[in-house]
């Protein structure tokens, strides 16, 4: 007997989209799976009606997760095109958590996501493990106490964007990104050249206001390649990893400014390591850095 062949991109795709289905049928009030490209299905299923060309962004969402405690967890999910064939990584996030229990959670959650076969589904037996095991975690941490969790709370949900795009040149373009994003208060940066990168952090509906405008009308070669959203009490000003909004250069070759310029990877991998974002790396490029850490 030969062994049953592996998913096509195609189908993988398909079974994310009958997944996403799964998840607004267990999910169905306004907030609670959100996703980080609002067109992302839509590109998915245009692409599929029509396979030429690129393939379409990754799916990347949030699911709001509440176990039977006092306390929820953001679940953030980015399908591979070849999901459910290949593994999944999943990353739960609760403002309720110290540091040592969500590193617990996750690597649990990992383990439990491990025995899972490739083409099976499962963010959402993920989500029901999260119900049914997180609260241990939370009775643990040292960030919550059930009796003042209790209290209502008046909460900032802060957001940062990763966004990619094949080429940010065009002087106006430019000028756009930055009054933008200092009209809404976000700090971060957009990296001029070939490829070119934004990135946005602040208030949530800040960060997507920005992500509307400057998509609009016309830039069709641009996506949100990863989001992080953190639920904080207060400003959230002390979760930005950057002061201000900048512009910034890295070109290869070192022959003078060009507008068309190939960004140098080694100096932007620097400067990605130098504001704690050594991880965007790979999932802006699909490359894994080559740290120095022994």
């Amino acid at each position: 007997m030969t062994a049953a062949a592996e998913p096509t991109v195609n189908e993988c795709l398909e079974l994310q989209l009958l997944e996403i289905e799964m998840l607004y049928s267990m999910f169905p009030n306004k907030g609670e799976v959100m996703l980080e490209d609002p067109n992302a299905l839509r590109r998915v299923k245009y692409y599929l009606k029509n396979p030429r060309g690129p393939l379409p962004p990754r799916i990347g969402f949030v699911i709001m997760v509440y176990p039977d405690y006092p306390g929820d967890v953001e679940l953030q999910v980015a399908f591979p095109h070849n999901y459910p064939n290949v593994k999944l990584q999943l990353f739960g996030r609760s403002y309720a958590l110290d540091r040592q229990q969500q590193l617990l959670l996750n690597q649990a959650l990992t383990a439990y996501i491990a025995t899972f076969d490739p083409g099976e589904l499962c963010v959402c037996a993920a989500v029901q493990w999260l119900r049914d095991n997180s609260v241990p975690f939370f009775r643990k941490s040292k960030l919550f106490s059930e009796p003042v969790a209790k209290l209502k709370i008046v909460k900032t949900t802060f957001h940062r964007m990763w966004i990619y795009s094949h080429q940010i040149c065009r002087p106006e373009l430019r000028k756009r990104i930055l009054e933008c994003a200092k009209r809404l208060s976000l700090t971060g940066f957009f990296l001029t050249g070939k490829p070119g990168i934004i990135c946005v952090e602040g208030k949530k509906e800040q960060c997507e206001e920005f992500w509307h405008t400057i998509r609009y009308p016309n830039w069709k070669h641009i996506s949100c390649k990863h989001a992080e959203t953190v639920q904080t009490e207060g400003n959230g000003d002390e979760l930005r990893l950057f002061k201000i909004f900048e512009e910034l250069q890295f070109e290869s070759g070192g022959h003078g400014y060009r507008h068309d310029y190939h960004m140098d990877l080694g100096k932007f991998l620097e400067f990605l390591k130098k504001h704690q974002s050594e991880h965007i790396f790979q999932i802006l490029f699909g490359i894994e850095s080559k740290s120095s850490e022994h």
